[in-house]
């Protein structure tokens, strides 16, 4: 009998084309990827509760329990639906993930190389205004809330807020952010290397296994990261703690420094700071006189 499947598996390989071969290894590359999107995320839970979904659907079949069979079938029917729904914001994040790949950068309209190195200016200088004067917000345990837009455009979000448009400093962050100003409790919009909007509302993350201890500016935070490719800063009212928001996960305790190194990776897609004064000590230095 083994001899027979083995032989009946071997014929089945020698007859395989090269079309078959590529069809497996695109199959096993497009799960492997997916794997990586849904790695660490909440996803990876519901993926486990669909998977073991499925192993009681064929534990029926082989016991021929009917009536489980009935119902797991039942409930297998409507299960895409469902899927689609509790999984919109990881499936959002896989679209424009693909969007971001060097495919989806393709554009018959991208602008010239002189206004792409404007911008690399703007955000550098913007990324260090930023950073200097979270270490201000930071110290004096001023909330704040900062959002990076990237690839999403946050249209609908700029319109909750009020359109400032203006070059970034840190006399301005801090105003806005400052107890009992009009638009401290809502958040900054940064786009292009600009604070574009202040006091703006966010959509609040239904992921209720985050820390007990992250306020509702935290669960704003990790709610636009889940539905934009934005990279959200942080500056908690109670510590003082410096965070950051992306891609549905927050991390907490950075330093100024390593907050200028993500912001610059993430904004500039640089993988080192570069080997002279950083943009933060410099405008620290040039403050202080």
């Amino acid at each position: 009998m083994e001899n027979v499947w083995l032989n009946h598996l071997i014929g089945n390989i020698r007859g395989m084309g090269f079309s078959d071969y590529l069809d497996i290894l695109v199959i096993a590359f497009l799960v492997y990827q997916l794997a990586k999107l849904v790695k660490e995320t909440r996803a990876v839970q519901l993926l486990k509760g669909v998977s073991a979904l499925i192993l009681v659907y064929f534990l029926a079949v082989l016991l021929q329990l009917r009536t489980l069979r009935f119902i797991m079938e039942s409930v297998l029917a409507t299960g895409v639906v469902a899927l689609v729904i509790v999984f919109q914001p990881e499936l959002r994040r896989i679209l424009e993930h693909v969007a971001q790949t060097k495919l989806g950068r393709f554009n018959i309209f991208q602008t010239s190389q002189e206004k792409d190195k404007k911008d690399v200016v703007a955000v550098g200088s913007c990324i260090a205004t930023v950073c200097a004067a979270t270490e201000y917000l930071s110290k004096s345990k001023t909330g704040a809330l900062m959002v990076f837009e990237r690839d999403t455009k946050l249209g609908e979000i700029i319109k909750t807020g009020t359109v400032i448009d203006s070059a970034p400093s840190t006399e301005l962050i801090g105003n806005l952010f400052f107890v009992n100003t009009p638009l401290h409790d809502g958040a900054m919009i940064i786009r292009n290397g600009r604070l574009y909007a202040a006091g703006c509302f966010l959509p609040l993350s239904q992921n209720y296994t985050i820390s007990k201890q992250m306020g509702t500016r935290h669960r704003a935070a990790l709610g636009m990261s889940e539905n934009s490719d934005a990279v959200v800063l942080i500056v908690s009212e109670e510590t003082g703690t410096i965070s950051i928001a992306q891609a549905g996960l927050i991390e907490r305790n950075f330093t100024i420094s390593a907050l200028e190194k993500r912001l610059r990776q993430e904004l500039l897609g640089e993988t080192e700071q570069p080997a002279e004064e950083s943009g933060v000590k410099a405008l620290l230095r040039k403050v202080k006189r």
